[in-house]
This record gives structure tokens, sequence and C-alpha cells, in this order.
């Protein structure tokens, strides 16, 4: 089944319309940050150095997927951080924006002369956002910080994956990403306390650690109180029972979750075993956590003599929480993820088209939109210059100082072969 064809939509309405974001961050936690807020209307300028965001260079197929996927809906602004003349370019358009997102080590915009002080100085209502591993503060702080490490760190890793093998890392930039969502959420709350109550600006610091151990949990009070560390259990759950993954027929596994009581009757009542719900062993949620590895034989056995699709036609016609383990593959061709258009082609200059995933979060009455692809580097110099009032001459010199660069101006400098 085809994805549906979506068009760009510059034009489209968007209720951040009017906010202006400076991104001066790399990789993927400040893209994420800047790319929902673009999707929503704030007017978005891309700051890269001459080689460009990181994210550039991860590609597949020599296409920059990741860029293409993150920078929609943003602005290249491609200028030399080391040149005599970048402090005033800065400065100029920090005066002019709302948003300020930066990825640096802590201590590295104090060093290029853009303490926070200085910047909401000048700029009283600006919110800066401080990406960094650690924070801006703490022992840690000086360290580099990757969303492996603090994935490491975090506690997460300790517990995913099986007791018998090491601890697993996501394959996902999910210290990145958790990060990305909790900027966002930040900035609104930020320019709201602006915008609405009269505040001034101020620091959001946003260590990719933070968000991470949030979304683990109770985990701390668990180990205070039972004195236990959570143990590796693969996919079963340590709370309700069944809750596995389990291999089909044809090779594939579909996710079966029975965590409730009334769910782990009609479970056992559909695979013809409704005597298990008086067992001792099953009777209770504890006792199945318990005895996980016995209930598991037994579904998994009887998940074993059906292919994926039909253990999901099944246990759904007997209304038992299951679904598949889909891989990208299947989720292109999937029904539902089309018609949702959880996944849309977009035109593409290199591919044709493109998958891009949907604006999240939905909203019914000022829904976001795809208006722009992902800019190609330095693009956008003269707009965004001339936009804080910058003239021609002035651009002009800063393109012949060599302050500014662009993709048109570094293949125009390549020799002829």
């Amino acid at each position: 089944m085809p994805l549906h064809h979506r068009n760009y939509m510059p034009d489209a309405p968007a209720p951040l319309r009017g906010v202006r974001v400076l991104d001066l961050s790399r990789l993927v936690a400040g893209n994420t940050v800047t790319q929902m807020l673009g999707d929503f209307g704030a007017e978005v300028v891309k700051v890269e150095p001459h080689d460009g965001d990181t994210l550039r260079g991860w590609t597949t197929c020599d296409v920059e997927t990741s860029w293409k996927l993150y920078s929609r809906n943003k602005r290249s602004l491609c200028i030399d951080l080391r040149h005599p003349k970048t402090h005033e370019v800065l400065m100029r358009l920090i005066e002019k924006s709302n948003v300020l997102v930066e990825s640096f080590r802590p201590g590295t915009l104090e060093r290029m002369g853009l303490d926070p002080e200085e910047l909401l100085r000048r700029n009283p209502s600006l919110v800066i956002v401080r990406i960094s591993g650690w924070g801006q503060t703490g022992p840690y702080s000086p360290r580099p910080g990757f969303g492996t490490l603090v994935e490491g760190i975090s506690g997460f890793a300790s517990f995913n994956g099986f007791s018998d093998r090491e601890p697993v890392l996501p394959p996902t930039y999910m210290a990145d990403s958790y990060a990305g969502l909790y900027g966002a959420a930040g900035v609104l709350i930020a320019l709201r306390q602006v915008e609405v109550n009269g505040g001034q600006g101020q620091v959001i610091d946003l260590p990719l650690l933070d968000p991470v151990f949030t979304v683990l949990g109770p985990q701390a009070a668990n180990y205070r109180l039972s004195g236990k560390v959570k143990p590796r259990t693969g996919s079963r759950s340590t709370n309700s029972g069944p809750r596995n993954v389990y291999r089909t027929q044809d090779q594939r596994y579909v996710a079966l979750s029975a965590s409730t009581q009334k769910m782990a009757a009609r479970l056992f009542a559909s695979i013809g075993r409704p005597e298990l719900i008086q067992d001792p062993r099953y009777a209770t949620n504890a006792e199945r956590v318990r005895h996980a590895e016995d209930l598991d034989q037994i579904i998994g056995e009887f998940v074993m003599q059906r292919s994926q699709a039909d253990n999901v036609a099944f246990f759904e016609a007997a209304e038992v929480t299951i679904g598949p383990i889909y891989d990208i593959s299947q989720i292109l061709d999937d029904p539902h993820f089309v018609d949702r258009e959880v996944l849309a082609d977009y035109p593409d200059d290199q591919m044709g088209s493109f998958p891009m995933h949907h604006v999240v979060p939905r909203l019914s009455g000022t829904p976001g939109s795809v208006r722009t692809p992902a800019p190609k580097l330095g693009q956008d110099n003269v707009d965004v210059l001339r936009s804080v009032g910058f003239t021609s001459e002035e651009i002009d010199l800063l393109q012949s100082s060599g302050a500014l660069h662009s993709a048109a101006t570094q293949a125009s400098a390549e020799p002829a072969l």
C-alpha cells in the first residue's frame, strides 16, 4: 500500500508564526527542539559552520536522511564562528530573536563572548536553551556528553536486555530525542512567561541526562523501599504478567500483554487453558510474575503454531491485547500507518520522494505542517541577514571576507577536473 503524497505548504497557518529561533546546536537534541518549534510555525534560523551541521554527514546511500528529517522547516545561515566579524552578526541576530538554542560544551558560549547575562542584557525577553550531556553545573559538566554515555550512566542500560547478557544500549537517538521533547516544552513554558505573564527571558539548562532519568519512572523509590536493583528481564515485566515477546510460526514476533486479572483469564480461555486462572501459580498477578518462565513456555508453544498475522487476528477476536512486532518494511505497508499519514512522501530532489513522519502532536485547530524541505548549506544567508537589517554592501563584505559560506560558493570554488 503506497504512502500518501504530500506537498510542502509554505503558507500554512501556524500558531508559532512570529517566533524567531536562532539554532546554534548540533546533532539530534537541539535539532529536535527546533524541528518541533518549526513544525508549528516558528522561523528557525539554523546557524552552521562551513562544513555544515554534523547531521549532514550522517548519510545512507549518499543521501542526508537525518538532516532532511530533522531540519525541515528551517533556514540555513552558514558563517565562520571564528571569524572576527561573526560576533556582530550573531549579536544582531540574537537581538531580533525570541529563542536561542545551543549545544556547546559548558563554558564555550562564554568564551565566545556570548554569556547569557550579556545576551539577556541585550535582549531581556530572550529564552536561551543550553543543551549539554551533564548540565551547566556539577562535577561532570565539563565532560563531553553524547547520548550513548548518558544512556549508560542514567540506569537505563543496566536493566535493558537479558539477565545472561551484557546491558543493551538503545539503537536509536533516545537520550537526544527525550531532551528535544523536553526542550521544546521548556521553550513554550518560558515564552508564555514572557508573553503572557510579563516576565523576563531566562536560561533553560537542558542536559541529556535529566530527561532520560525522568522517564525511567520510580526506580529510585523502588530501590529505596526494597533494597533491590531492577534486574534485566528481557521483554518480561517485573510488575505484571504475562507480558513478553513471542516467536511466531513464520519467524516473526508478537507482543502480548495480559496485565489485568480479567485479561489474564481471557487469555487463558482463548488458548484452551481456562483452568490456569485457578492454578495457584497463575491465579494472581504476583504469582504470574513469579512463574513467568513457565507461563511464557505455555503461551509461546501456542503462539508458535500460527503466523504473526494469524496470531494477531486470533487474539484480537478473543479480545486479548496483542500486537505485531513490526520492522520498517511492514510499517510502510500497514494500512493504519498509511491512513493516518504517520508517514507521508514529500517531494525530494535526490530521491524523488522522501518519507517523513507526521507533525506531532496533532492539534485540531492549529495543526503544524511541513512547509519547506531541509535547506542546502547557507542557502538563506542573504535573506536572513537582510531580515535583521544588514545592507547589501554589508552582506557583500561578509561574503568577500570569508565570514559567510554556502554550498553554492563552495561548489564554485572547487577546481575543475
